[in-house]
C-alpha cells in the first residue's frame, strides 16, 4: 500500500466513524449542514475536478475503512466520502433511494454520485432497483449538478 493510499485509508477510518457518530447524536439535517458547511469553506470560483484515481482512491479508503466502523451504514459511507470529497472541493450528490421487490421488506439504500455516475454505494444498486427520493438530498454547494 502506497503512503498515498494509507493517508486516504486512515482519512476514510476517521472520517467514517467521525459521521457514525454525528449520525447519532445529531438530526439528519444537522449533519448535511455541517457537510455542507464544509463544502463552503471549500468551495473556489470553479469546481475542482479530481482524477478518476483520486476518485476512486478515495471511494476504496471509505468503504474500506467503514468494514472497521460498526454500523457503518450505507448512509454514514455516503456522507463520509462526500465530506471528503467537499473536502477537495469536488461537487457530488448524495441519494437515498427505497426498492420494494416481490414479497421483500421495504430496503432503503444511500449513494454518492459525481458527474452522473456513481461513487459510494454502488453495489446495492446493481442488486435492486431503487425508487430515488426527489428531490435529491444532498447536493454540496460547490456542485453545478
Amino acid at each position: 500500500m502506497s503512503s498515498r493510499e494509507r493517508r486516504l485509508l486512515l482519512g476514510g477510518a476517521g472520517m467514517v466513524a467521525c459521521v457514525r457518530i454525528l449520525l447519532w447524536i445529531l438530526p439528519f439535517k444537522r449533519l448535511v449542514w455541517v457537510v455542507d458547511r464544509t463544502a463552503l469553506r471549500s468551495a473556489r470560483v470553479a469546481p475542482v475536478r479530481l482524477s478518476e484515481d483520486t476518485m476512486v482512491t478515495i471511494a476504496w479508503g471509505v468503504t474500506t475503512a467503514a468494514r472497521y466502523v460498526p454500523r457503518a451504514t450505507c448512509l454514514a459511507q455516503a456522507l463520509a466520502a462526500q465530506w471528503v470529497f467537499a473536502w477537495f472541493g469536488h461537487p457530488t450528490l448524495l441519494r437515498i433511494g427505497v426498492a420494494k421487490g416481490n414479497g421483500k421488506p421495504l430496503l432503503a439504500h444511500a449513494w454518492l454520485e459525481s458527474e452522473g455516475r456513481v461513487v459510494v454505494g454502488g453495489e446495492s444498486l446493481e442488486e435492486n432497483e431503487y425508487a430515488v427520493l426527489s428531490p435529491p438530498v444532498v447536493p454540496n454547494r460547490v456542485s453545478n449538478q
